[in-house]
């Protein structure tokens, strides 16, 4: 057998340089009727198999995400760092579309950070919305009647006047949520930034050739050409994805009149999936996309 292996051309018998790669797309906690939400649990497995992967000598991300829950995006990014330094595995991230928000948070993950010149990169702050009815209900005459065990427990209710205790309650936890998203991104670009705090943490969000220029991310590349930089011309890829699907979500049968007729099988909680969806395409509609 050795002897076999000496003889045969050296390209055959080189081993090529492997970088698992994750792709992390869509808004975080976020799902939809057809995709399935980008959160802790359903990308925790695909995360342990890229660092484990045998002969791995990095491991790329892709981002294509606008943000959404702060706790899921942290989790994920707790969890990539921590098996980065227990496997001795360099990271590389690489932003697509847009890695915004919660999207740069899981950036800040890697130990270079690289996007395409027209990225969206940013948007580093805390956002809450929702709407406001109460004038319509007094229009229509609906009466709202809420009890509650709780002072608080109808904090923002959307069909009660907005009370400036509730307000402001609310601004103080977005205060701890951005303080902590500010504190991460410094513990992991430090020196790299250059700009103030003033400018850098706003919210505002930027082109990634200027992201670049303020040190969010260290250069503009894709994967492909970054890792043939580093790893050489023979360097192979494998793709490692999450698991699970929409589709084996429980159905239910929706009939309408004696006939039966049949208008198709619905994902359980289709209203809930119908707003979630909505929820998503608000989050990328904020990037022009």
């Amino acid at each position: 057998m050795t002897v076999m292996k000496f003889l045969l051309p050296e390209k055959w018998t080189k081993s090529r340089p492997l970088v698992p790669v994750l792709r992390f797309s869509g808004p975080i906690g976020v799902s939809s009727p057809f995709k399935q939400e980008l959160s802790m649990p359903t990308v925790a497995a695909a995360i342990e198999k890229a660092f484990s992967m045998r002969g791995a000598k990095a491991v790329a991300i892709q981002i294509n995400s606008p943000g959404g829950a702060a706790v899921q995006s942290t989790l994920i990014y707790k969890r990539i760092r921590a098996l980065a330094e227990e496997k001795d595995l360099k990271v590389y991230v690489f932003c697509e579309d847009v890695a915004a928000s919660g999207g740069y948070m899981l950036s800040v993950a890697g130990d270079e950070i690289y996007a395409d010149p027209s990225s969206i990169v940013g948007s580093i702050g805390v956002i809450a919305a929702g709407f406001g009815f109460p004038g319509l209900m007094e229009k229509i005459g609906v009466e709202r009647r809420v009890y509650t065990a709780g002072n608080n427990k109808d904090t923002l209710d959307p069909f009660l006047p907005v009370k400036p205790a509730d307000v402001e309650r609310v601004q103080a936890i977005q205060l701890d949520i951005h303080e902590a998203f500010i504190e991460m991104v410094k513990s992991r670009r430090g020196d790299k930034l250059t700009k103030s705090d003033d400018e850098l943490f706003t919210g505002a969000f930027w082109s990634g050739k200027v992201a670049a220029e303020l040190g969010l991310i260290d250069g503009l590349s894709d994967l492909r050409t970054k890792m043939r930089e580093v790893f050489g011309e023979d360097v192979r890829f494998k793709l490692v994805s999450s698991s699970g699907s929409w589709l084996r979500r429980g159905k239910k049968s929706v009939s309408v009149g004696g006939g039966g007729i049949n208008l198709g099988s619905l994902p359980q909680g289709f209203a809930a999936d119908v707003i979630s969806a909505i929820e998503a395409r608000a989050l990328w509609s904020r990037f022009g996309l």
